[in-house]
């Protein structure tokens, strides 16, 4: 036994149990949450026996201090069938405690729950969110529904759009932080995802902002309309490039709206797409981890046996990749959606800026209000470099996106 190994088995009397940044530990449950298997690390933090371990209700180490909101969503979670992750602050037989953040999959006739130990600043700002939490519970005499949805207030208080991109990004710090302390590199797969995680919000920040571009837009169309009123019969020409170049603008601008905005568009489903991928590699990471420990383990892990535990994890391991890799086609995919939009978004520009050459000709021709027009047709030509400026950095962003493997 290392000098390592004799810290991690020897117990304080109070306060935190040890548990190495390096280890990491697994639990299977039924579907009603009972503890079928195990490995050592997980009884040796737990200081339980076998036979006190197997067969009991995994709430055998849950802590008072946890709040109960958030065992509402991770249950509600897993009962559609999808996975999660959450930080958790467990207690010992003996009546220690220790922090875990835990990945939960569904699996073949209940749940598989692979823990590491947290250790990123994000850990300490949910710390003090659940000791808010659990304040609000025993103030407001809170049903847990009622305390999920305060957890999910703080976690859109913090800029994520929802609790499953929460648990990813914490994932991702976790998994990073956890290399750092170790002194080992850091995953470059996972370090690529996160960075194609910020290309997908910036790339719906970038084409919000072209909402806005077009919005500003809309006034032109309407003072060229303006000036062609006043010069008729000669403001005939004007009035027909009116026309032409808000429709033009209207439907580039209807498209970006209807595929920026909402649910169903596919500048959402990238977003998503994307928070998802990260979300399983960062979890088959950690299980890989879990595989490579059971296939060390030379004890006796209760009654449970090892080999039919490794060959539920390897399956779990080939879903999760499968998974990965439909993420990752559904998010090129989605991409190439982009920059054709993108190049459909130039072509029409071509003709914007055609408009813009016609109406140069007609003030050259209206001597009085060709001033006026020349300053319209000015904020003509900024518009559209910005708006050109723009369309580039979309489809910049959406070919990093698509460059993923």
């Amino acid at each position: 036994m290392t000098i390592n190994d004799r810290r991690l088995h020897a117990r304080p009397t109070q306060g935190e149990a040890p548990f190495g940044l390096h280890e990491v530990f697994i639990s299977r449950t039924d579907e009603r949450g009972v503890i079928k298997a195990a490995n050592y690390v997980f009884k040796r933090v737990a200081h339980y026996e076998w036979d006190e371990l197997l067969g009991a209700p995994h709430r055998i180490i849950r802590h008072p201090d946890m709040p109960k909101g958030v065992f509402h969503l991770l249950w509600e979670t897993l009962k559609r069938g999808e996975s999660i992750g959450a930080y958790v602050k467990n207690k010992t037989k003996d009546g220690l405690h220790y922090w875990v953040f835990a990945v939960i999959v569904p699996c073949p006739g209940g749940y598989l729950s692979a823990r590491i130990r947290p250790s990123s600043a994000m850990f300490t700002e949910v710390k003090n969110a659940y000791a808010e939490l659990l304040q609000a519970e025993g103030d407001g005499d809170l049903s847990p529904s009622d305390s999920a949805e305060l957890l999910n207030k703080w976690v859109l208080s913090k800029g994520y759009e929802n609790y499953h991109q929460f648990c990813t990004a914490a994932l991702t710090e976790e998994l990073l932080s956890r290399s750092a302390g170790l002194d080992t590199a850091p995953d470059p797969k996972i370090l690529q995802l996160q960075q194609t995680v910020s290309d997908a919000n910036a790339l719906v920040a970038e084409t919000k902002s072209l909402i806005g571009e077009f919005d500003a837009m809309r006034t032109i169309p309407h003072n060229l309309r303006v000036i062609a009123s006043r010069i008729e019969p000669a403001g005939g020409p004007v009035t027909v490039l009116s026309q032409n170049y808000g429709s033009m603008s209207s439907e580039m601008s209807n498209w970006f709206e209807a595929n920026v905005m909402g649910e169903n568009s596919n500048f959402h489903k990238i977003k998503v797409a994307v928070t998802n991928r990260l979300f399983v590699e960062g979890m088959t990471r950690i299980l890989e981890e879990c595989d490579d420990l059971l296939s060390k383990e030379r004890r006796a892990l209760g009654t449970a046996d090892i080999a039919k535990e490794r060959g539920i994890l390897a399956n779990l391991i080939k879903r999760e990749r499968e998974q990965a890799c439909k993420g990752g086609e559904q998010v090129n995919f989605e991409a190439d959606r982009i920059q054709h939009a993108c190049n459909v978004m130039h072509r029409q520009f071509l003709g914007l800026s055609t408009t813009r050459v016609l109406c140069k000709i007609e003030a050259a021709r209206l001597p009085k209000d060709g001033e006026t027009l020349d300053d319209i047709i000015n904020q003509l030509g900024s518009f559209q470099r910005s708006i050109a400026e723009r369309l580039t950095t979309i489809a910049k962003l959406s070919d990093q996106i698509r460059a993923i493997e």
